[in-house]
């Protein structure tokens, strides 16, 4: 298995991660300390695959001097919507690049794509024009930007990115959108690229694995994870529904409004969980049980529990390396 196949595996076991547990220094008021645990064998993995990761990228940067030939284009287009016929949503599947979207109050999908390709040789060049395509397809208040090409494949485990022999060639695309606020937004991104969104109320869930996620203005609820990278995300208004925030290379900042309450979940291993908010302890859940090839098997829970306020939707926080602080937004 080549190196880009294992950095994409890297996500999906981010995705299911398990990390040993570690006492929780938590300012102002302290978290319930967990019971310190040696790590297992899929928290390890996951150790291993976010350093693999950070190589991949750092390989993927050298190879800039082997891609001599390039070739530029921006792709504009408008999508019209109606909130009427239900809700809006909007997908960007991306591989590499960035994907940064702004929420204004109109009804339409403003969107911008600058494209760089660079390549061994022309021919490379050539065949990178018709192998990687940008497809674009509307249904009702729907829109689905998917990014395309040979390294597509069908395989869950490797979230539908592989790549099993260099093709020459790099397609970057960098995506900036103008959206209604109210929309829902499925966003994806692999390499060398951010995720930006601002002033969007509708729900989200935000995947990166080589760059940090960013979120501005947001009064809406979902899944925000990445590999390599940060998240910091500023609310307008608090979550209204469960929601996780993750990074296993980067820190978690979480600014709330000052009327929060809600029931979170951390998890970290080399960090510690900061608070601005006074919060009481909430106990460990209890050990979950299950039959696997005939035996039983007991899953402890390695969250620690913070109730802020009266408590309510549940926040989960976790990461590998790096703090995670739940804070104040002033305005």
């Amino acid at each position: 298995m080549n190196k880009f196949c294992i950095f994409i595996l890297a996500l999906a076991c981010f995705a299911g991660l398990r990390l040993p547990s570690q006492a929780a220094a938590v300012q102002a008021i302290p978290i319930a300390t967990p019971v310190v645990t040696v790590p297992d064998a899929g928290s390890i993995a996951a150790s291993v695959s976010g350093s693999v990761a950070a190589s991949v990228a750092h390989h993927t940067r050298d190879r800039e001097t082997d891609l001599p030939v390039s070739e530029q284009q921006t792709i504009r287009k408008s999508f019209s919507l109606t909130a009427a016929a239900g809700k809006n949503t909007l997908l960007v599947d991306n591989v590499w690049g960035s994907i940064e979207v702004v929420g204004t109050s109109g009804n339409q999908i403003q969107l911008v794509v600058n494209q760089d390709i660079r390549a061994e040789t022309k021919d490379r060049l050539e065949a990178a024009k018709k192998e990687v395509t940008l497809d674009i397809s509307q249904t009702d208040n729907s829109v689905r930007l998917f990014v395309n090409g040979p390294f597509r494949c069908n395989c869950n485990d490797c979230g539908g990115v592989n790549f099993h022999e260099d093709p020459g060639y790099r397609v970057r695309m960098d995506f900036e959108l103008q959206v209604p606020n109210n929309i829902d937004l499925t966003l994806k991104t692999v390499n060398e690229g951010l995720i930006s969104v601002q002033h969007v109320s509708g729900s989200y869930s935000l995947h990166n694995v080589n760059g940090k996620i960013d979120m501005l203005d947001i009064a809406g609820s979902g899944v925000v994870k990445t590999i390599n990278g940060g998240v910091k995300i500023t609310f307008r208004e608090n979550p209204r529904e469960n929601s996780s925030f993750a990074s296993l290379n980067g820190n978690v900042e979480l600014y709330f409004a000052s009327n929060l309450s809600a029931d979170f979940r951390f998890k970290t291993f080399n960090g510690r969980v900061y608070t601005d908010f006074p919060m009481t302890s909430l106990p460990q859940r209890t050990a979950t049980e299950e039959r696997r090839n005939g035996r039983f098997v007991f899953r402890a829970d390695r969250y620690s529990g913070g109730r802020v306020g009266s408590g309510g939707v549940e926040i989960t926080a976790e990461n590998l390396n790096g703090d995670i602080r739940i804070l104040e937004h002033h305005d």
